[in-house]
């Protein structure tokens, strides 16, 4: 063999090692692409459905339930004078600039059993008439079952006409059965838009 054939068999040989290098990464692509896929698609799943069973897991247990926390619930005043429990208060906005919104005091002091009146401030900052509603978390969870809401402007949408500003009440009472170790509570509230809504509903 001369030396060009030499030199044109070698070139083949390279050539091939090459494709062959190429498909292999295509290969390897094609699967890696396959596996981050599968996983995405595992994880929107698993999103999806993380609600429904998270209420599965509140229906049966009644920590964290939503329509409890959403809902107007009995009360029958017999204060417990010889303790205290404070509730703090908190308000969130998923997107700002659409509203105003705040708690008139950020922590109470409430005897257990007593029924108490506080109200959070919101104002419509659209530039067009909307709709807003506030959807409320109870921490620490173990406590949700003995905060009882007779009043409050979560229970419905709230209408605001184009820069309306207004304070919304909430009335409520503390439990009496309140687990002894919990001497805190926190009211936390999240103000939606009507957009917002749409995409929660």
């Amino acid at each position: 063999m001369t030396s060009a054939q030499q030199g044109q068999e070698d070139a083949r040989q390279t050539e091939a090692r090459r494709e062959q290098t190429g498909r292999e990464r295509s290969r390897q692509i094609r699967s890696l692409t396959l596996r981050l896929s599968a996983m995405a698609l595992g994880s929107f799943a698993f999103g999806f459905a993380l609600v429904p069973l998270y209420d599965v897991f509140c229906r049966v247990t009644g920590i964290g339930d939503e329509r409890a926390l959403t809902e107007a619930r009995p009360a029958v005043e017999a204060p417990d004078v010889n303790r205290l429990v404070t509730v703090e208060f908190v308000a969130n906005l998923p997107s700002h600039g659409s509203f105003e919104f705040r708690p008139a005091v950020t922590s109470m002091q409430v005897h257990p059993g007593k029924l108490y009146e506080t109200t959070f401030f919101a104002r419509n900052l659209t530039g067009r008439d909307t709709v807003a509603q506030a959807v409320p978390v109870i921490a620490p969870s173990r406590a949700s079952a003995y905060f009882r809401k007779t009043e409050c402007f979560c229970f419905t949408p709230q209408h605001f006409a184009r820069d309306e500003g207004r304070d919304m009440a909430v009335r409520f009472l503390v439990d009496t059965q309140l687990p002894a170790g919990v001497d805190r509570i926190t009211l936390a509230y999240s103000f939606y838009g009507q957009h917002q809504l749409a995409r929660l509903n």
